[in-house]
């Protein structure tokens, strides 16, 4: 468990170690009342154009009352956002939930398989989406609940010329917008325009109301749609709030570059909620695999906070141009959603002269449950810290505590914890029903830091991103040609882990491209195997059940 550190109350940081109050009703108010505070300054940043708090506010009623009066959604419905960064996000999130509606964060880049498992589960009744990903809707229209689509193009809120000219580009010269039939689509800026004639009513909202469904994967390898509250991203606002103290100015001339997509639970709480209820100007950057036009971006700005993941900084990194920006005013970088290598850490120590600082979360707790302080005295290679009113304990597999030094299961309790998952049987997810049980294996040391030294399940991390086997296995078995399949990840010095897949061949004319080509059009790109290994057969337990862990051993030996 949490042990009583030296410093009593508080963190060495001068963090509490208790939040107070929530200080709003919900999500709505925090975002009401900021927008007034600091509405003449500039919110969100992107290609160049920018919104005010007071833009952002105005926009968002907008976008609002049309979900409520033209399209009639009701308190608790569920709408889906499937967008990049764009400015578009934060007017249709909060916009959403003015309108009391519950808001289903999607990856742009799902295949329509897994846009159909999402939108079905969570029974969503609208969906937005960006123009270039319409297609993949349109395969499975007829099999979605949602009655509205709300269709918007990278360029709509850039402005006149600016925004045409983006939107000719991304049309015509890079051809990204396959082409698509929706019969009965809204455009994105005509919501705006007539939303702006409409009164809204202001939804009555409760701290307890569900303000996101955060899809994550699952052991089973099903997508599992995480029960946030109001209440659950206030709570975790508050703690970190305190906790990104050090690296805020009096005057709020911060600056924050968002290159974790929002619909991402770091970037939506930590780059979102929590810049915005700060007053911090935040630089959406919608494609940061363009690394040279990202390091061109950032050339542009006075920047004071990065967050980010292993493979981004990584890829900062290796940029010869990044060296030429600007870290004058930088305080430092936040990593999350997969482990800091040591040589990234060191290197951006070298270029930036600002540490790398780690935290750990999950989407389940909204996210972070530990991170390392912002004043210095962060530990290298350890998660960090408890957030302040956060519990945690490490575990057996009974719920028993172990003694300090000794690894077992990372479990927490909190008012960030999620209540459990959507329309789901939660049991096993809490021990005694308080614990939620993490699946991470981690120890706390004698500072009570903690550290992540395995996983528990067979959980890949691509570049951040949860990758279960299950999943890769049911899409690769289901090829007429395969007989059985085994996934496992592998390191890799740029996403931490890919997958390496291992086949059986029902029929002997299979290639590794004819699979390829079939994981890449019912998977996301960073699910998709990297390598393929056919093998006449696969380890057993006596029971049937295929041994990924000795394929995993076996690989390593090899390797």
């Amino acid at each position: 468990m949490t042990p009583d550190f030296p410093w009593f109350g508080k963190y060495p940081n001068g963090t509490p170690k208790v939040i107070g109050p929530l200080g709003y009703s919900s999500l709505v108010e925090l975002f009401e009342v900021s927008s007034r505070q600091f509405k003449n300054r500039t919110a969100f940043v992107n290609m160049d154009a920018s919104l005010t708090f007071e833009e952002v506010d105005r926009l968002s009623d907008a976008f609002a009352a049309y979900l409520q009066k033209s399209l009639q959604l009701q308190k608790g419905e569920r709408i889906a956002i499937q967008l990049p960064n764009l400015l578009q996000f934060p007017v249709a999130f909060i916009g959403a939930l003015k309108a009391g509606l519950v808001v289903v964060n999607t990856n742009p880049l799902y295949t329509s398989r897994e846009m159909e498992h999402q939108f079905t589960d969570a029974g969503v009744s609208a969906v937005v989406i960006l123009e270039n990903f319409a297609a993949n809707l349109e395969a499975i229209r007829s099999r979605i609940p949602a009655k509205h689509v709300i269709v918007t193009s990278m360029g709509d809120m850039l402005g006149g010329f600016r925004g045409a000219l983006v939107n000719f580009v991304v049309r015509r010269v890079k051809k990204l917008v396959p082409d698509f039939k929706l019969p009965g689509v809204i455009a994105f800026n005509k919501v705006l325009r007539e939303g702006a004639h409409l009164k809204l009513d202001k939804v009555q909202i409760q701290p307890e109301d569900l303000a996101v469904l955060q899809y994550t994967g699952g052991t089973t390898g099903v997508a599992k749609g995480a029960q946030l509250s109001h209440r659950n991203i206030l709570a975790h606002n508050i703690m970190i709030t305190h906790w990104f103290k050090p690296w805020m100015t009096e005057n709020r001339s911060d600056i924050i570059i968002t290159a974790i997509p929002m619909y991402h639970i770091f970037g939506l709480t930590v780059n979102g909620v929590l810049m915005y209820s700060s007053g911090v100007k935040n630089v959406l950057i919608t494609n940061p695999r363009d690394i040279p036009g990202f390091v061109k971006e950032l050339k542009k700005h006075k920047f004071t906070i990065v967050t980010g993941v292993n493979t981004l900084f990584n890829g900062l990194l290796n940029n010869p141009g990044f060296k030429d920006c600007d870290f004058n005013y930088m305080m430092g970088a936040v990593g999350g959603a997969m482990a800091v290598q040591d040589a990234v850490a060191n290197r951006w120590e070298e270029v930036t002269g600002t540490s790398i600082v780690e935290g750990y979360g999950l989407s389940e707790t909204s996210p972070v449950l530990c991170c390392n302080p912002l004043d210095g005295h962060h530990k290298r290679g350890t998660i960090g810290l408890p957030m302040p009113s956060t519990e945690i304990a490490i575990m057996d597999d009974n719920g028993n505590r172990v003694p300090q030094g000794q690894p077992g299961e990372i479990c927490a309790k909190g008012p960030q914890v999620m209540r459990g998952y959507w329309q789901k049987d939660n049991e096993g997810v809490f021990f005694n029903g308080e614990w939620f049980r993490t699946g991470d294996i981690g120890v706390m040391d004698e500072d009570g830091f903690f550290k992540i030294v395995d996983r528990k399940k067979d959980m890949i991390k691509v570049s951040g991103f949860n990758v279960y086997p299950n999943e890769i296995e049911n899409v690769i078995a289901s090829h007429p040609k395969v007989l059985e399949v085994a996934a496992i990840g592998v390191p890799d010095a740029k996403s931490g882990e890919v997958i390496k897949a291992f086949i059986v061949k029902r029929d002997g004319t299979l290639s590794e491209e004819e699979l390829k080509s079939f994981c890449h059009s019912n998977l996301t790109n960073y699910k998709v195997p990297r390598y393929f290994e056919f093998r006449t057969e696969l380890p057993k337990t006596n029971v049937g059940k295929i041994l990924r862990r000795a394929l995993k051993d076996v690989d390593a030996k090899v390797a």
